[in-house]
């Protein structure tokens, strides 16, 4: 019993003796104080001047003792205060975690609702509502877009209604065009074949696809792309011959991208612009535009046509531009390539 008494005795004696030592200004002031004071008053008759430094001496210890007991309440609210900071400094890494995690949270909803979004833009028309699809893309277009097989709705409608919208406007227009090969007699064959086996009958322009019709389709945009360039100044126009066939037609101006397929009867895509499919067909047309064989429509200045071409002038034309015409063509031929590329009739009728 005595060991714990002893070892308290000696934790109260160091406690008061680090009390002293916190505070010992205040006790010196104080006890000074008291000591003075005591002995002041311990005379019979203080003068004026004693008693008025027993007065000061009693308010300094007054305020020695309010400093003791100041510092005894702070010590406490101190220690309440750092452990209230480093609360407040782990809640806010805690926050500060829940933000980081929040942010990756709306990342993710941003990037979903994007994806929603876009998948929204993608949207499919029935073969009915495509040439009105078209005819409102048409509308103020600075550019189009082509690849696909011959090209006869481009011939028919696409190519002079965006020709002379842009001559009303007085702008350039920019067109970039993608077709079969018509001296390639292999595409053009497997071409025909396909349009058959989807269609074995005359479509909307009342003829069947062969071999000779497919190639006369081909050079007859070609035709007609050489004579609106030949009228109108401003009409920037690229025309690329492809070596293989597509199922598939790709018409993009600047509002919307139209992918539709051989026949007007069926189901067609329509994608805005601005969205990211639009950049992509777009860059898709362009590469595929870039690996076809060319054809040099500038070199059209130098075969001239008339606003009714003879077959003297058509036939200088292809020569020019290095494109040979189907072996055995008579002039009756040259006569319906021509009717073709001026008066197409449009396949969607």
């Amino acid at each position: 019993m005595t060991t714990p008494t002893w070892t308290g005795m000696q934790q109260t004696m160091t406690r008061f003796a680090t009390w002293i030592g916190k505070n010992i200004d205040a006790v010196i002031a104080l006890v000074l104080a008291i000591a003075v004071g005591v002995l002041s008053v311990g005379f019979d008759l203080p003068n004026e001047s004693e008693i008025t430094d027993g007065a000061v001496l009693a308010v300094v210890g007054l305020l020695a003792t309010y400093l003791l007991r100041d510092r005894a309440r702070r010590g406490p609210v101190e220690v309440e205060v750092r452990q209230a900071l480093q609360s407040s400094s782990t809640s806010l890494d805690d926050l500060s975690a829940k933000f980081d995690r929040l942010d990756v949270f709306e990342g993710v909803v941003t990037d979903t609702r994007r994806a929603l979004e876009e998948t929204a833009v993608v949207r499919v028309i029935s073969g009915a509502q495509v040439g009105q699809v078209l005819e409102e893309a048409r509308r103020d277009t600075d550019r189009w877009f082509f690849k696909g097989g011959t090209g006869t709705y481009i011939r028919a409608k696409t190519l002079p209604e965006c020709v002379s919208a842009a001559r009303r406007d007085r702008r350039t227009l920019w067109f970039r065009l993608e077709i079969i090969d018509p001296t390639n007699e292999a595409v053009c064959g497997d071409y025909a074949q396909h349009r058959r086996s989807v269609a074995d009958r005359p479509d909307a322009t009342g003829e069947t696809w062969t071999l000779e019709r497919t190639r006369k389709e081909a050079y007859a945009t070609i035709l007609a792309a050489c004579w609106h360039k030949q009228r109108f100044g401003m009409l920037d126009i690229d025309i690329g011959l492809s070596q293989t066939m597509t199922t598939l037609r790709y018409d993009l101006a600047a509002s919307r991208v139209v992918v539709t397929r051989d026949d007007p009867r069926g189901e067609a895509l329509v994608i805005d612009s601005g969205k990211f499919y639009y950049g992509w067909i777009s860059a898709e047309l362009q590469t595929s535009l870039d690996q076809a064989r060319r054809v040099p429509v500038e070199r059209a200045r130098t075969a001239p046509l008339d606003d009714e071409p003879t077959v003297e002038e058509v036939r200088k034309l292809f020569e020019v531009l290095g494109i040979d015409l189907a072996p055995g063509y008579t002039d009756r031929d040259i006569v319906e390539i021509i009717r073709k590329a001026l008066r197409a009739k449009d396949p969607y009728e």
